[in-house]
């Protein structure tokens, strides 16, 4: 799991979210929708992703 990326992109809005939400998409690197961006694979990013998978779009890189 060392070398593993993955491409997160979040579709849906940030406005009306719950702070922790907000902070999550902020944690990750993530400030405009439709922008991409790529995080290592980790423990931490994935919990993070996983609070707020309803928002995002996830790609294997």
């Amino acid at each position: 799991m060392a070398g593993k990326k993955v491409k997160l992109t979040i579709v849906r809005s940030l406005n009306g979210r719950l702070k922790a939400h907000k902070s999550c998409a902020r944690g990750l690197g993530l400030r405009k929708m439709h922008n991409p961006v790529v995080v290592s694979d980790t423990p931490e990013n994935r919990g993070m992703i996983n609070k707020i998978a309803y928002m995002l779009r996830i790609e294997e890189v």
